[in-house]
């Protein structure tokens, strides 16, 4: 089967390489455009752990000149694809939580003790929920450290409207409310409603689903758990 890949360009490759190994085919059409902030400070404080609530935080956090000074903390990641990243990134103690923000608050919570110091969430300039207002209710103290960009497509990716246009996709993978928001306007934009019939959205979560603004003829399934690989279990044999 041929599946639309909706992810930004550091994530789509290894997901693709995924649905190969099932039999599938990926076609890569980015949504959004990752750009690190290579100016971006850090803030200095006695912290307790890091949060972040993506791989492309942490790989913003690695890129960055004072990160080897970080690399003692802990991580509480928001999922198991963040939590591998930051392994990847030379981080030992890591944590993952269940996908979303509300685990990860949830996860913090219970992890971590509010009187033991502040914490440092390496972030985007776009936010999905509000991790620090959730933990500064239970009395942790939250600062966020913005170092990076994801910049919406302003069009529909020339890969996407190809095979929109040809009827040759069985379906699309979606990961997060803005990705999912981002596809449904741009294919109205593109003129191409009528060519998602049939097609299957698969969704990382309910949230997700919620974003499509019911496009019409266009089938719905949601992942179980919030990760990559309930969505991946979703698709057919």
């Amino acid at each position: 089967m041929r599946f639309l890949v909706t992810r930004p360009e550091e994530d789509s490759a290894p997901l693709a390489d995924a649905l190969s190994a099932l039999g599938h085919e990926a076609v890569l059409a980015p949504l959004l455009d990752i750009r690190f902030l290579e100016d971006a400070e850090l803030p200095e404080a006695a912290w307790q752990a890091l949060l972040v609530t993506s791989a492309n935080g942490v790989r913003a956090l690695a890129r960055h000149d004072h990160a080897a000074s970080l690399l003692s903390l802990p991580i509480l990641a928001v999922g198991p694809a963040s939590a591998d990243a930051a392994r990847a990134a030379g981080f030992a103690k890591v944590e993952a939580a269940g996908g979303d923000v509300n685990s990860l608050a949830e996860h913090v919570a219970k992890s971590l003790d509010p009187k033991a110091g502040p914490l440092l969430h390496v972030a985007g300039s776009a936010l999905a929920g509000d991790l620090a207002g959730m933990l500064e209710e239970r009395g942790f103290s939250v600062t966020r450290a913005v170092l990076y960009e994801a910049r919406l497509a302003s069009e529909l990716p020339e890969a996407a409207r190809a095979a929109l246009e040809a009827g040759t996709l069985d379906g699309v993978l979606l990961y997060s409310p803005r990705t999912a928001r981002a596809f449904a306007s741009l294919v109205r934009k593109a003129g191409l409603e009528a060519r998602v019939k049939g097609l299957a959205a698969y969704c990382l979560s309910a949230a997700v689903a919620d974003a499509l603004d019911d496009l019409p003829g266009l089938t719905v399934k949601i992942a179980r758990a919030p990760d990559q690989a309930a969505l991946i279990a979703l698709l057919p044999a």
